[in-house]
């Protein structure tokens, strides 16, 4: 392997997987200090919804409607604008954005209209997204593709003179890798490569991306942050509040069991009862133990990005009175990921910036698979962020 050259001009060594030994220091302040949100599936409804609605809020057309990092909490924290951030990415479909945003807003994702408000926005993003991979009989190794996109992030970071890339996993799931396949998972790859290219990375996705073995020493040896697994953004969120409602409460839950409905492709590969595991995992890490109980995943096309989830809770109150509780949650799976998806981008961004390394338990709040050493609690993530937030003001 060859040396890389960072941001700065400096070559360092790589590691054994190509990573830069030297990544720490933040990147060059580009003009007006503007930020790369480089998004894995940047052609999926949730990058689109993500580029489009960044491009109407800073238009002032629509106000930030689920973005955390635009509350109160937050002012003065350093954290990049929307209006200098410049999105791109990988994907393997060739859709243009416009047209997918214009799909979006015919199924009820997007606003009636805003397609075409920003479509200049979404153009200039769309001329910035890379072919990924790999494709059926792609016959390129795991070095070749980790190299190919790791020279699009460099590429696409220099010329546009950004201070610093974010790398955001949002493409649709892929299905978990076999024990004995002796090829990387392409998550795994797109995540290598950011490593690579000096760049932080957030996984919104289930899918394997930084948790493998294999990367391990780049991870340690990056001096980058990044944060979490599988984005947190409806049935979990709720279990996450209602959980130590019970716990505080001293209230017995006997059993807990789910059911989701979804489409928008996702729903076949998290049909798989292995993707049910991090929504038990809150139940688990709240009270000790799992409930009795599951949660089934079914995929529904026709539902697109929308999707239905039901909980019914058992549990026993005072002197063993038999009560239950049962909610019912819909919505829309990419217009509750993408503010989130939008926070994460501005966080690691900044953090970056202020020279904090390694993964970020303080971004829990967003993610149904944390980084380790957060409470499954969403009350208790929501100080962890806080405290963060005081972090990046320098407070803490």
């Amino acid at each position: 392997m060859t040396a890389h050259a960072d941001r700065e001009g400096r070559t360092d060594a790589p590691d054994r997987t190509g990573t830069p030994r030297t990544s720490r220091a933040p990147g060059l302040t580009g003009p007006a200090g503007r930020t790369g949100v480089w998004f894995i599936g940047a052609r999926g409804s949730v990058a689109t919804t993500a580029t489009a609605g960044c491009a109407a809020i800073a238009a002032g057309l629509h106000p930030p409607t689920g973005m955390v990092t635009e509350t109160p909490p937050f002012t003065d924290t350093g954290l990049p604008a929307l209006t200098s951030l410049v999105f791109g990415g990988h994907d393997t479909l060739d859709c243009p954005l416009s047209k997918r945003a214009e799909a979006l807003a015919d199924g009820g994702v997007l606003p009636h209209g805003l397609p075409s408000a920003v479509r200049a926005e979404l153009d200039v993003a769309d001329a910035e997204i890379r072919p990924g991979g790999p494709f059926p009989g792609d016959t390129r190794t795991d070095e070749e593709l980790i190299a190919a996109f790791a020279a699009d992030l460099t590429d696409f970071t220099r010329r546009h003179g950004l201070a610093r890339t974010v790398v955001v996993n949002v493409a649709s799931t892929e299905p978990a890798p076999g024990p004995d396949d002796p090829r990387l998972p392409a998550s795994s790859l797109y995540a290598a490569a950011a490593l690579r290219a000096g760049c932080p990375y957030a996984n919104f996705t289930p899918s394997t991306g930084l948790r493998t073995p294999a990367l391990t020493d780049a991870v340690a040896s990056s001096g980058l942050p990044h944060a979490g697994r599988d984005g947190k953004t409806g049935q979990t969120l709720l279990r996450s509040v209602l959980a130590p409602m019970f716990l505080q409460r001293a209230l017995a839950v006997r059993a807990w069991s789910g059911s989701n409905l979804l489409g928008g492709g996702d729903g076949a590969a998290l049909a798989d009862p292995a993707a049910a595991a991090a929504k038990e995992r809150v139940l688990a890490d709240t009270f000790g133990a799992a409930p009795e109980g599951e949660v089934h995943i079914d995929d529904v096309p026709a539902m697109g990005d929308w999707k239905t989830a039901w909980d019914h809770i058992a549990f026993d109150g005072f002197l063993g009175s038999r009560m239950i509780l049962q909610t019912i949650w819909q919505g829309c799976d990419s217009a509750l990921a993408a503010p989130l998806v939008l926070d994460l981008a501005r966080l690691l961004a900044r953090a970056h910036e202020a020279g904090i390394s390694g993964p970020l338990p303080e971004l829990g709040f967003y993610f149904k698979d944390p980084d380790g050493g957060t409470s499954a609690a969403l009350a208790e993530q929501y100080a962890a962020l806080l405290g963060f937030a005081e972090r990046l003001r320098g407070r803490a």
